[in-house]
């Protein structure tokens, strides 16, 4: 189970070609078990690939001059799903964490230790992004960099799934009940050096954003972003419409 060729249109990007990078960084926090849904989301498909490979593509689509790409430990069908394009792209590093049961606060914290290593790099900016909002877009992605404040965070409703009531009925009952500031966001490379030793949990650097100065932060609405799949009926209702592929 590997990515296909990598054909994006809209940059054709080719790893024979140079390419003008930015002054960012991604980070791709992939190392989630998927307890609720039962199954891997990274190996979920999405326009016949493995959602990961897809998720990386976006990020490369930005032109950074580097992505990590967190996984977990003992998933190998997760490492070799990005064999091909980690082989075809050196910028992309993926770091094992061999505690995901610790959190998404330890996988950052790999994360920023790996970008911290990197050479005769200038990154000042790192985008942060998971694998699971099924319906993230180049388009967002530009938004979120185009903004030069400290962090600039995506702002969406959460999806909600109740057994008696159908998805689209239930997003719209609770739009209002949990507005989320959230993935993904980009982040001042300093700024997130200085709060890696403090991160943990599953919840840490939103504590940290929230008590930056109002002047240093930005958001960037996107309703489709509440469309993450945590559940297997979010992952019935993904297939019905199309926003993964329903053979796989």
């Amino acid at each position: 189970m590997t990515c296909d060729s990598f054909k994006l249109a809209s940059t054709q990007l080719k790893p024979t070609s140079p390419l003008r990078r930015s002054n960012h960084a991604v980070i791709i926090l992939a190392s989630g078990l998927s307890r609720r849904l039962g199954q891997a989301k990274q190996l979920l498909y999405k326009a016949g690939e493995p959602l990961i490979c897809f998720m990386t593509k976006l990020a490369l689509s930005t032109k950074p001059q580097a992505i990590i790409i967190v996984i977990p430990d003992n998933q190998p069908l997760i490492a070799s799903a990005m064999n091909e394009l980690a082989f075809q792209y050196s910028i992309i590093q993926m770091v094992v964490n061999p505690t995901p049961k610790t959190g998404m606060a330890y996988s950052l914290t790999l994360a920023i230790e790996a970008v911290t290593q990197l050479t005769s790099s200038s990154i000042e900016r790192v985008v942060i992004m998971g694998v699971d909002q099924v319906l993230l877009d180049e388009q967002h992605l530009a938004k979120l960099l185009a903004d030069k404040r400290s962090v600039v965070a995506s702002n969406y409703s959460s999806w909600q799934h109740s057994n008696n009531r159908n998805l689209n009925e239930t997003t719209t009952a609770n739009a209002s009940t949990q507005n989320i500031i959230g993935l993904p966001l980009t982040i001042d490379y300093g700024l997130l050096k200085r709060w890696q030793a403090v991160l943990s949990g599953d919840s840490g650097l939103r504590y940290f954003i929230r008590e930056l100065p109002p002047s240093q932060v930005s958001t960037v609405s996107n309703k489709q972003l509440s469309y993450d799949i945590d559940t297997p009926e979010q992952l019935i209702h993904a297939k019905q419409q199309g926003w993964l592929d329903e053979q796989y």
